[in-house]
Formats: structure tokens, C-alpha cells, sequence
């Protein structure tokens, strides 16, 4: 997307940004030659490395950042998984016998990762004695003390313990390789931004119309229009500084240290949330398919809800322990596609069923309900943990806005058509998920709730690794064994479904995050990192815009978070 002169006041654009982009446009469409290890040598050298563009990733260069060598060291690596589409590939923590299996899968399955993914399944989980020599017999026996090993260490640093990539591997353009961060194309970023956006949140957006009226779609515009805004200033931060590749680095580079954690706390305290709503939402809707399901043992009776809140936690949990979740990964991207298909079948059922059309036109305007539903159209816009891994995955980095609001736009239409639809078609009796006011016995119906429940199983374990393995960082080397790694990532999926079974209010629980901590992410600290890292090159428009967004920002997520607060505490009185 080009930006036009109005555009230009607000976003910051830079000689030197295009100088150096033209640079690195240069460099892979073929007309130097080929990419010289020396240093040294002008900017219009052909023969100068890649490392000499400020714009070139750090990692591309395998150069050490200061930032990724601070907590937490996982968090590209855990997102990028999380967030993108690779080849399946499956084996458990320490068990030899998969890993052998899909050994020959390993290159293919991580073609387009960072070495430093390959770097952290090939070493041991504990630091050994001895260094590997060429001996044929030592090299099988690191191998497999490999293949017990957990499937992730925090990488080192050091230039020469990044494993490369085997050259015929890597992808060629214009006569140049490609980095291994470099490899997505416009419509694989919109697929991967799409795939995060689109989740949870667009079976609640009937609900939101429910609780704030139709004049409250004006929110969900407003918010996809500011979130657009914000995830351009994140990827202004990142070009900002060399080395700066995630969301926690933008926090430290505006903020320091504190600022790097408390960044990483809110987006992984954002994330343990949203394995909590997977559950609430299996439990209500595998509840709506088996009403009378119960279980007794002795005295104690476990209703449907329980019931299948439990099972669904005992069936996500040993998805946890995988060692590699490219499968996984591969399997979830159908999120996009479970999104269409849900959306649809809700159509079909309104359109062609003619079923739960509503005698009265509906609320205008909710007052008392307009900061739930803030909360709710807001939770359909916590993505921005995962813009800066887009944006540095881009093969062009300069289509990073065109691929920002091709996402945002084509979420907003989804979520836009699920709200209308659901409350033309339920009214004042919508639910906190439109799948619950599905008739059961119709075929369009059966098929949105089979697709609800069965996209979050897979997507559980993508979305609990990252806060597992940012918590694994932190133990002591010589504890970060196979069973204290189960036993963590064992009792992650336990809290979730402790905290899934005290409060499972699936609605109110979502507006609950979209506002105390989807406000800060998506809204809040972007501006506030931009001004913090800019702040002697923004204009007075980028101060008073930005300005306003955290104090629209502040005030929804105050009365946000209270309402939802109370509306939880009046359901338990």
C-alpha cells in the first residue's frame, strides 16, 4: 500500500528506509554478484554484504542482538510457530523412536524457520562435558542423546552455534538467497494474519450487537481502523533499530528492561486466556451436541459442562508435550477456513432454513452495554503480538501495510456479516457464541458446531507454548529435564481448566480480556512505545493522535474491565 500525503503526516517515512530498501530490492533481484562474507565496501557496491543494510534482520546476519539475549528468548520462535504454516512433522519430548520417524522430515519441516530453531532441536537439554568430534561413533551418540533431549533450550547467541540452513534449501530469488525470515509472499502474510485475527472472537460478535445495539458496529470500524494504525507504528518501531525483531523488543527499546517484561507478561498473560476460552467454549458447545452426558463417581456427579471441560483439557494436554508443533501448525491454519465455514453456515441457516428470524428490529443503541461490547469487538483485534513476525517473515517488507489491512479488512467483513446475521436471526435471545442458538437437528448447523469444537484442539497447544517455553527459560539449567518440562506444561493445562470451570462465562470472560489487556496491546502500548522510541523525530499530528488513541484506549479499558468484572461478579450471586 503506497501512503499518500495525509498518509504521510501520521507515519514517519524516511530517506534512508528507502535508500536502504532499494538497496535490498537490489540485492535480490540478481543484478549483483554474489553475496561477499567480507566487510566494508559502499552502499552502492554490488559486492557488499546484506549485513551492511540497517534494514536486513539481525538473525538474517546471524549477528547477536541485545535484545534476544534477554527473556524472553522464545518468543519469535514459539510465535512464528504459532502464527504460520509449515510442514507436519510429529514426535513427543525424549522419545526417541518418533523423532527417527521424522527425521526425514526435519529439514523440510523447518525449511523456513530461523536456524535458531534448528539450532535449539539439535542440542542436548543439558549442557554436555564434551565437545562432538568427526568420530562417526561420538556424532550417533550425540545424536541420540539429542533425540532425548527437550525440544527446546534457549538459544545461544554465539554465531557459531547457528546451524545453517543446507544451501540447496534455500530458496533462490533474482540469483539470491532469500534469508530464512524472508520467505512469505503478500497473500501467505494475509493467510498467517487472517489465521490470528479470525479465531474465538467472531462467534461473540452477535452477542457484542446484542449487548451495545446495531449504532455499537461503529466500535468494531473505529477499532479495526486504530488497530491498522497501530500495528503501522510497531513496524515503525522495529525499523527504528538494528536487532529489533518482537513485540518484548520494542518494549525494551522504548522502556528498558521493565519494559520488556511487562510487555511480555500482558501478551502472554493474553494468550493463558485464550486457552481458557477454548475450553469454556468446547465445554458449551460439546454440552449443546450432548445435553444428558453426565459421569458419577460415588457421590460426585459431573454435569455435561464438566464433564466435557475436563475431557477436552485431558486431550489438548498431551498435545503440550510435542516436541515439534509444525504439525500442529499445519493442521490449525485451516483457522481461516473454519472461519468461512462457520460464518456460511450460519447464512445458510438464516437464508435458506429461514430459521430464528426476529419479530422486532432490535436495539439501537445500549448504553449500559457499550463497554461489554467494547470488550468483545476489541478481543477481535488482538493480533499485534504477532504483526512484528509478519512483518520481519515479508519477503517485501514495504507491502507490510497493503498485508496489514487486507487482514484487518477482510477479519472486519467476517466479524461485520456474523454480527448482523446472528442478531437479525436470534434478537434479544443471541448467546456468547451464535453456534449455541443453532438449531441441532439441521445439517448447516451441525457442521458450524463440529468445526467449532474441533479447531481449537489444535490451536490449544500453539497457543500455550509460548508461555511454557518462556517459563522453561527460567529454570535452572540442570532441572530443565524431560519429566520437570511435563510436569510444567502438565500443569499450565490443569490451571486453565481450573480457572475454565470457576468463571465459564465465555462472553464475559472474552469482553474481560479484549478490555484489560487487549486495549493495552493493540492500542495502548504501540503509541506509547512509538513516542518513547521516536520521540525526536514525530510530528506534533503523530503526538495528538497517538495521544488520543491511549487515552481512548485507557478509558475503554477501565469501564470495560469494570462492567465485565461486575456482570462475573452478578453471575455468581
Amino acid at each position: 500500500m503506497k501512503n499518500s500525503v495525509s498518509d504521510r503526516s501520521f507515519l514517519i517515512e524516511s530517506d534512508d528506509e528507502d535508500d536502504a530498501t532499494a538497496v535490498e530490492d537490489g540485492n535480490r533481484g540478481g543484478h549483483g554478484g554474489e553475496e561477499s562474507g567480507d566487510d566494508g565496501g559502499g552502499s552502492g557496491s554490488d559486492s557488499s554484504s546484506p549485513c551492511d543494510s540497517p534494514r536486513v534482520v539481525a538473525a538474517q546476519c546471524s549477528q547477536p542482538s541485545s535484545y534476544t539475549q534477554q527473556w524472553p528468548q522464545s518468543y519469535r520462535q514459539s510465535i512464528d510457530m504459532y502464527s504460520s504454516v509449515h510442514s507436519p512433522n510429529l514426535s513427543f519430548l525424549g522419545t526417541p523412536s518418533l523423532s527417527r520417524l521424522s527425521n526425514s522430515f526435519l529439514t523440510n519441516s523447518f525449511r523456513g524457520k530461523p536456524p535458531e530453531i534448528i539450532s535449539s532441536l539439535i542440542k542436548p537439554l543439558l549442557p554436555t562435558s564434551t565437545a562432538p568430534t568427526r568420530d562417526d561413533q561420538q556424532q550417533q551418540q550425540h545424536q541420540e542423546d539429542v533425540r532425548k533431549s527437550s525440544h527446546y533450550l534457549p538459544p545461544s547467541r554465539k554465531a557459531s552455534s547457528l546451524q545453517r540452513i543446507p544451501e540447496d534449501h534455500r530458496p533462490i530469488v533474482g540469483g539470491h538467497e532469500v534469508g530464512p525470515y524472508r520467505q512469505c509472499s503478500y497473500f501467505q502474510g494475509v493467510m498467517n494474519g487472517v489465521n490470528v485475527l479470525c479465531g474465538v472472537g467472531i462467534l461473540s460478535t452477535p452477542y457484542a450487537v446484542k449487548q451495545g445495539g446495531w449504532l455499537g458496529l461503529v466500535i468494531l470500524v473505529v477499532l479495526g481502523a486504530l488497530a491498522w494504525y497501530t500495528g503501522i507504528l510497531l513496524r515503525r518501531c522495529l525499523d527504528s533499530k538494528e536487532g529489533l525483531e518482537t513485540y518484548p523488543d520494542i518494549g525494551h527499546a522504548a522502556f528498558g528492561t521493565a519494559g520488556r517484561i511487562i510487555i511480555s507478561i500482558i501478551l502472554y498473560m493474553e494468550l493463558y486466556a485464550c486457552c481458557i476460552e477454548y475450553l469454556i467454549l468446547e465445554s458449551d458447545n460439546l454440552s449443546k451436541l450432548f445435553p444428558n452426558a453426565h459421569l458419577t463417581i460415588g457421590s460426585l456427579t459431573m454435569d455435561s459442562h464438566v464433564l466435557f471441560a475436563i475431557l477436552t483439557a485431558l486431550v489438548v494436554m498431551p498435545t503440550t508435550w510435542l516436541r515439534d508443533l509444525s504439525c500442529l501448525s499445519f493442521v490449525s491454519a485451516g483457522g481461516v477456513i473454519a472461519s468461512i465455514v462457520i460464518v456460511s453456515c450460519l447464512f445458510w441457516v438464516g437464508l435458506v432454513d429461514h430459521v430464528g428470524t426476529v419479530k422486532s428490529e432490535g436495539t439501537a443503541l445500549n448504553l449500559p452495554g457499550i463497554p461489554i461490547a467494547i470488550g468483545l469487538y476489541g478481543y477481535c483485534y488482538s493480533g499485534h503480538g504477532v504483526f512484528p513476525n509478519i512483518y520481519s517473515s515479508l519477503k517485501k517488507r514495504n507491502q507490510f501495510p497493503a498485508v496489514l489491512f487486507t487482514c484487518i479488512a477482510l477479519s472486519t467483513f467476517l466479524f461485520a456479516g456474523a454480527a448482523i446475521m446472528g442478531y437479525i436471526m436470534f434478537g434479544e435471545s443471541t448467546e456468547s457464541q451464535f453456534t449455541l442458538n443453532l438449531p441441532p437437528n439441521l445439517v448447516a448447523s451441525k457442521i458450524a458446531v463440529w468445526t467449532t469444537v474441533t479447531n481449537p484442539i489444535t490451536k490449544y497447544a500453539l497457543t500455550m507454548t509460548p508461555l511454557a517455553l518462556s517459563l522453561e527459560e527460567l529454570l535452572p539449567p540442570n532441572q530443565q529435564t524431560y519429566p520437570n518440562i511435563v510436569m510444567l506444561r502438565s500443569a499450565l493445562v490443569v490451571s486453565s481448566l481450573i480457572v475454565a470451570l470457576s468463571v465459564p462465562f465465555f462472553g464475559l470472560v472474552m469482553s474481560l480480556v479484549g478490555s484489560f489487556l487487549t486495549m493495552f496491546v493493540a492500542y495502548i502500548l504501540p503509541c506509547a512505545c512509538f513516542l518513547a522510541i521516536l520521540r525526536s523525530k514525530v510530528t506534533w499530528y503523530q503526538v495528538v493522535l497517538c495521544v488520543f488513541i491511549i487515552a481512548v484506549g485507557l478509558c475503554c479499558a477501565g469501564v470495560g474491565t469494570y462492567s465485565s468484572l461486575s456482570k462475573i461478579i452478578q453471575q455468581y450471586q
